[in-house]
């Protein structure tokens, strides 16, 4: 991948963080890991899932106090900060999953906990004049007075960075951004950026999307295993040096593919409906391959995988596995019948994160781990637990601990582990790589070849092109709704399955 030198030269030294250690029960966060950040520039802060990364940025956001170290934002030094302070010293960040009030509206988000008031009345003109104002400075078009809980995630995460402009933010910290946005927003959010670095803010930019940083990062901090790596200029960085870097050895192959020979028809769809983005959905799942769903935002793949797995109600339509047709009214039904759904939202719908490892793993299997009493068997549900750490490389101390502490990857890893318990034919992954890193991918894409040597069906759906075409054998592509093509990954292009992505939106511009 060619890289090019972005921005001008950056400026004074905003941030120092040295030798900050962060020591949480039974886990040494961060050792003693060095950061620094100028104006006027983006540092991309990398590193795999488990890093420290995010750890490191509540720090300097006030949400963690640290154990050890020193840090100064604009040359003050500061021992530990609240967030208040945080936020009266310059530094805003911007969560990965937003922090936004859904059912204030966009200046009532803007202003919380800090609203212009007269005397015990609030001045709510002032407040939206001043919104407007900001939002108009950054060219984004949403009314001041709209609904938070109405605009979509893109335009949400838009407020969010007004808002920090609106308290003077000059250091701001973006947890992968891109995550949730289309193309379209993606290049209006770099637009932004651009604008911010320069007025002289000085970004701090957290992403797994690897090949989206050429676009605006100046300098790259790595981090590893709670510790500091390396820093330096993006453009004297090749992509091959960073992955190393991140992950401590080398990826040879970012896709890795397995071989299988291509078995009998597992699973069939016949002209299934549901909601307004599933429309005579017709397919077929075989063993020994795998099989991506590619297609723009919104066009009905994750509520299709919802209407398969009885989430959401279907109109009509049949399902087939092994040849015999099963009803699914819930998802209780689709899971006593062999297919599972590793869902979009893994912390949201596919985990219960206060949870241990153990409940986790063993909440959805409790009919075969309970006697004829009603009791679980500790040993079976040791045995479960056993096997899907050890089959599934699940990184953790111990069993015991909440699912929410883990990394992203080994999240997935637990969502997934929990169906295979149950000798599951058919697995349907939604987004299974959003929002981790490198290395948690391939180990993702290795259980994905796993099961399919193992004659289980995999249905994936992916926002990634490159992954879609590199790990799926046989690819899917839906617009408004509907199947508009199917093509084998190795004899397609980027470009061939873009135009079956974009078919609805050529016969509007035709109409």
């Amino acid at each position: 991948m060619q890289k090019k030198k972005v921005g001008k030269q950056m400026g004074e030294v905003i941030v120092s963080m040295k030798n900050i250690v962060k020591t949480f029960p039974g886990v040494k966060a961060l050792d003693n890991v060095n950061f620094e950040l100028r104006s006027g520039e983006v540092m991309a802060l990398l590193g795999e899932n488990g890093a420290g990364k995010s750890t490191l940025m509540k720090i300097l956001s006030g949400v963690y106090t640290k154990d050890g170290g020193s840090m100064k934002i604009f040359g003050k030094e500061y021992d530990n900060l609240t967030p208040k302070q945080a936020q009266a010293a310059g530094v805003a960040i911007i969560h990965q999953e937003l922090n936004m009030c859904r059912h204030l509206s966009v200046t009532e988000n803007m202003f919380l906990g800090r609203e212009k008031v007269n005397g015990m009345i609030l001045k709510n003109s002032e407040m939206e004049a001043e919104a407007a104002d900001i939002l108009g400075q950054l060219k984004i078009d949403i009314d001041p007075r709209q609904t938070v809980g109405d605009l979509p995630v893109s335009k949400q995460q838009m407020v969010e960075i007004a808002k920090a402009l609106s308290i003077h933010a000059k250091i701001l910290i973006m947890d992968e951004p891109t995550s949730s946005l289309t193309a379209k927003e993606i290049d209006e959010l770099f637009r932004i950026i651009r604008k911010l670095k320069a007025d002289g803010c000085g970004i701090v930019y957290i992403s797994h999307r690897l090949e989206e940083l050429q676009a605006i990062v100046d300098r790259v901090t790595i981090m590893r295993d709670g510790q500091y790596i390396t820093d330096g200029e993006f453009h004297s960085m090749t992509m091959d040096q960073i992955i190393a870097n991140m992950v401590g050895r080398e990826i040879k192959e970012q896709f890795p593919r397995v071989s299988c020979t291509k078995g009998k028809k597992i699973f069939e769809v016949r002209n299934l409906n549901a909601g307004k983005l599933v429309r005579d959905i017709n397919f077929s799942l075989y063993e020994g391959e795998i099989v991506g769903f590619a297609g723009l935002m919104g066009a009905g793949r994750t509520e299709t995988t919802r209407a398969i797995f009885g989430v959401d109600p279907k109109s009509n339509g049949q399902i087939f596995l092994d040849d015999k047709e099963i009803s699914i009214q819930c998802p209780m039904d689709a899971i006593r019948a062999g297919i599972v759904l590793a869902p979009e939202d893994r912390k949201k719908d596919g985990l219960c994160t206060k949870l241990s490892i153990r409940h986790n793993l063993a909440l959805p299997n409790l009919d075969l781990l309970c006697n004829a009493m009603g009791v679980i068997r500790g040993s079976k549900e040791d045995q479960l637990c056993e096997e899907a750490v050890r089959n599934l490389l699940i990184k953790t101390p111990s069993v015991e601990i909440n699912a929410a502490n883990l990394s992203g990857g080994n999240q997935q890893k637990v969502v997934v582990g929990k169906w295979l318990a149950r000798n599951s034919r058919v697995v349907i992954f939604d987004e299974p790589t959003r929002g981790i890193d490198v290395g948690a991918k391939v180990e993702i894409y290795n259980l994905m070849n796993k099961l399919k040597q193992e004659g289980i069906a995999v249905m994936f759906v992916s926002s990634e092109m490159p992954e879609v075409l590199g790990i799926a054998d046989r690819v899917i592509v839906m617009c408004d709704g509907r199947i508009t093509g199917e093509v084998m990954a190795r004899d397609t292009t980027q470009n061939e399955v873009l135009k079956y992505a974009t078919e609805f939106e050529k016969k509007q511009q035709a109409s």
